[in-house]
């Protein structure tokens, strides 16, 4: 990989992590467009390590009060009750499904599931869902001619039952194309949550999962001698600067706008994937290693 290739898919994957396109199937894209060969699992995985620290930084307040009392909730009972204390515990359960999906179907995920015609229809499948979700959203905030608005649910509502499919939604994110932030984010819509509501634990639901994946394949990588160094930690440190930037730009964004811009875009880009792919254009298997 060249120092410009990792200055491309740096930017790449802090510019689409956290919004709901889908940044493993950008990755995955521009390789092929590009003739590149695909960066693969291990390094979407390090690079993610810069966009969570991203994510740390711009919650850290959030973060420190939640594993304060999270940790002070583990000798006391009482403290249990405690909103952040609940939150440390219900990312923890949120977690489960895709710590056990990603282990699971590790070979998949590296090898199959890359394949350009599944990320192209989880392009369109996905980008339908979050256009459906974000219209119910929008119409009990609206309400009607004969209907008051309804109220939406806050984090103050989020239990056990709510953070498990949150987790399960989390874990499609596994298939490239489906978004990470979009599953979540739409599966919280779905369930009747606010838009600030299901992005804030959608961030920080996002936090064991992506680190753990990263330590994971950060371990893998180091015993191999496949990988190169310099460039992949290049990407990280402009995928970090470039997600910040992203986080504080989505979480004003979406306190007012609706997320179709990014279901058009979904769409479209599947459909122009799609006809690349059948209309012989572009291999299936473009970019991928060794092919």
């Amino acid at each position: 990989m060249s120092w410009f290739e990792s200055l491309i898919l740096g930017l790449v994957q802090g510019l689409t992590e956290f919004l709901p396109v889908s940044s493993s199937a950008h990755l995955r894209l521009t390789a092929a467009f590009s003739g590149w060969e695909d960066p693969g699992a291990a390094f979407t995985a390090i690079t993610q390590i810069g966009t969570e620290a991203a994510v740390l930084i711009y919650f850290r307040k959030d973060i420190g009060r939640i594993l304060t009392s999270w940790t002070r909730s583990l000798a006391d009972k009482e403290m249990r009750r405690d909103p952040d204390a609940r939150m440390g515990w219900l990312v923890i359960v949120g977690s489960i499904p895709i710590g056990v999906l990603g282990l699971t179907l590790k070979d998949q995920i590296e090898g199959p599931f890359r394949d350009l015609r599944i990320t192209a229809t989880m392009l369109i499948v996905v980008g339908v869902v979050i256009g459906i979700a974000d219209r119910l959203a929008a119409r009990d905030e609206k309400g009607g001619r004969h209907r008051a608005p309804k109220q939406r649910k806050t984090l103050q509502n989020l239990g056990v039952r709510d953070g498990l499919i949150f987790g399960l939604c989390q874990a499609c994110a596994l298939i490239p194309g489906v978004s990470r932030s979009g599953a979540t984010i739409s599966g919280g819509l779905f369930m009747g949550y606010k838009r600030e509501a299901a992005a804030r634990y959608s961030f920080l639901l996002a936090i064991p999962a992506v680190l753990a994946s990263g330590v994971f394949e950060l371990k893998d990588a180091m015993e191999s001698d496949h990988v190169a160094w310099g460039p992949t930690l290049f990407a990280t440190v402009i995928a970090f600067v470039s997600g910040y930037a992203v986080i504080a730009w989505f979480m004003k964004f979406i306190s007012t706008k609706s997320f179709m811009p990014f279901v058009y875009y979904r769409v479209a880009l599947g459909v122009v994937l799609f006809a690349l792919v059948v209309g012989g254009a572009l291999s299936p298997h473009a970019g991928e290693s060794g092919g």
